[in-house]
């Protein structure tokens, strides 16, 4: 399913658990959901294999690149998954 989804109340107070979104935004679920632009696809990929959630968060400044974010498949965490910046 390639069409953006919303991100639920749930999966916003998942996000902000993870450390890199703690530190950089520093905000409840709440305050990220009302200022952040997020969203969420139902990914599969082509290769390397990856099938799950997928979410992209951007902060409300045109500048850096935004968060891309998956579940770890063996403890279904959130992971970040770092920027392939060359």
């Amino acid at each position: 399913m390639n069409k953006p989804l919303e991100i639920s109340l749930a999966e916003w107070q998942e996000i902000v658990k993870v450390p890199e979104v703690r530190e950089g935004w520093q905000l409840t679920a709440e305050e990220l959901a009302d200022s952040a632009y997020g969203v969420k696809y139902d990914f599969t990929s082509g290769g390397p294999g990856y099938c799950g959630d997928l979410y992209i968060l951007y902060g409300d400044a045109l500048s850096g690149y935004p968060l891309v974010l998956v579940r770890d498949d063996d403890t279904n965490e959130l992971l970040v998954v770092p920027p392939d910046i060359d």
